[in-house]
């Protein structure tokens, strides 16, 4: 019918943060390679259109009314509904050869307000990223959270020349923290959420929150720390899940999702999600090779971990040239 529509459930039928705030690179990149430059004005335009919004504390809500351009419910979440949104604007600062001076701004405000409401430090020292709902904290952290550490230290070098070494401590805590997810199940894979109340720390404590469906947001940050740190542990870290994937995902038709990472005995879910390939997998590569594949002055990732060139400011310039 041509005509959009919303999740009911999203408040009220809004737009989700993590859907119209993470089209900035592809759209960037698929305008650098027709020549037609609607398509990144059109991901410009999203961008100007939350700027200009207020914000609850410098925070960007996970629902936006598209009709009243307002925000819906004030949840906000570095996990799941807005997680890629944060990482899109460091990663268009990066793409854009670190000339789109309003991705930066943007970002480093944004992990401004993120430090300032929603990361805390449990009582046993591990740092967490905390989830916002109205102004209250849910003392929760979601799997896809775990992305942050990468994106953190990614974003370190961009940072306030008295802030980068900063950026990379919160990278390798949140990176601590993850892994300490893992290491606390039977299965050392990490579950869905953890929660950080009643006198537990990085463990699932609900039923619905102890599954693992191969996904690959922890590694992805031990990669980022890797290479930009080298401090071993990471990839030991990064070996201890490659041999719990081997011994409780490994089935005959490939791997499979476990339904509680606390149990003894494995319950597959009978599901081999695609970013199993395109993320766990690669960047559980990418963790073992030389730095020189895919390196990142030359290489962004998108979200899904495919990786899209950095627009170089003189690239334009050779290919007037070659014509």
């Amino acid at each position: 019918s041509g005509i959009g529509r919303n999740w009911p459930w999203a408040s009220g039928g809004s737009s989700i943060l993590a859907e119209f705030g993470t089209l900035h690179l592809e759209f960037v990149h698929l305008s650098h390679l027709s020549g037609n430059p609607v398509f990144a004005e059109k991901v410009m335009n999203i961008r100007k259109v939350l700027n200009r919004l207020d914000k609850p504390e410098g925070l960007y809500p996970n629902y936006l009314n598209p009709s009243s351009g307002q925000w819906g419910q004030h949840h906000v979440s570095i996990g799941g509904l807005g997680d890629s949104f944060y990482e899109y604007l460091l990663k268009a600062w990066l793409m854009s050869d670190k000339t789109d001076e309003d991705g930066k701004k943007m970002y480093y405000d944004a992990v401004q307000a993120i430090e300032t409401h929603l990361i805390r430090k449990s009582s046993g020292g591990l740092t967490y990223i905390a989830e916002w709902k109205g102004g209250l904290l849910e003392h929760k952290m979601g799997h896809l959270t775990c992305f942050a550490g990468g994106m953190f230290a990614l974003g370190a070098d961009g940072a306030p020349s008295d802030k980068t070494g900063h950026h990379i401590e919160l990278g390798a805590e949140i990176a601590r923290t993850c892994h300490e997810s893992y290491d606390r199940t039977r299965m050392k894979l990490g579950p869905e959420a953890f929660r950080f109340d009643g006198g537990v720390e990085a463990i699932a404590t609900r039923q619905n929150e102890k599954y693992y469906i191969l996904r690959p947001e922890v590694i992805e940050t031990y990669m980022y720390m890797w290479r930009l740190t080298h401090d071993p542990k990471y990839r030991e870290w990064g070996w201890e899940a490659v041999e719990a994937l081997e011994k409780h995902c490994r089935v005959d038709g490939g791997y499979s999702g476990i339904r509680d990472v606390y149990n003894n005995h494995e319950r597959h879910d009978d599901v081999q999600q695609s970013f199993f390939l395109s993320e766990t997998l690669k960047y559980l590569y990418l963790l073992f090779s030389e730095d020189d594949l895919l390196p990142f002055e030359h290489w962004v990732f998108n979200t899904e971990a495919h990786p899209l060139p950095v627009l170089h400011k003189d690239d334009g310039n050779k290919e007037e040239n070659q014509k």
